[in-house]
């Protein structure tokens, strides 16, 4: 399997941009995609993006035109370019990896946080 460390939280006042990378170590080989999902206090937590090993995306509908996902090839480090932020966009983002190892696996990483606040 796979362990995730993402990087690039913060504080960002409304309009703003922010860029969320994370990086994946272990069986590399091993990951089908990646991606970033959210949770907000009270909320669920939501998809944000997903890459896939072959390069598709796949995105919320509330981030669609303002996110964009990438990832290197083959995958391990996939970033989160987020811009005109709202304070809607405010949560905790996990990194997300999916693959198969002797079985399938999820695996996330510990989050980190974005404020869009101003």
């Amino acid at each position: 399997q796979v362990q995730l460390v993402e990087s690039g939280g913060g504080l960002v006042q409304p309009g703003g941009s922010l860029r969320l990378s994370c990086a994946a170590s272990g069986v590399i080989s091993s990951i089908r995609s990646m991606g970033w999902y959210r949770q907000a206090p009270g909320k669920q937590r939501e998809l944000v993006a997903a890459i896939s090993r072959s390069g598709s995306t796949n995105y919320g509908d509330s981030v669609k035109g303002r996110f964009t996902i990438a990832g290197d090839n083959p995958l391990t480090t996939v970033y989160l370019l987020m811009n005109v932020l709202n304070p809607e966009d405010t949560a905790a983002y996990y990194c997300n990896a999916e693959g198969h190892y002797y079985g399938s696996y999820t695996s996330w990483g510990q989050g980190t946080q974005v404020t869009v606040s101003s």
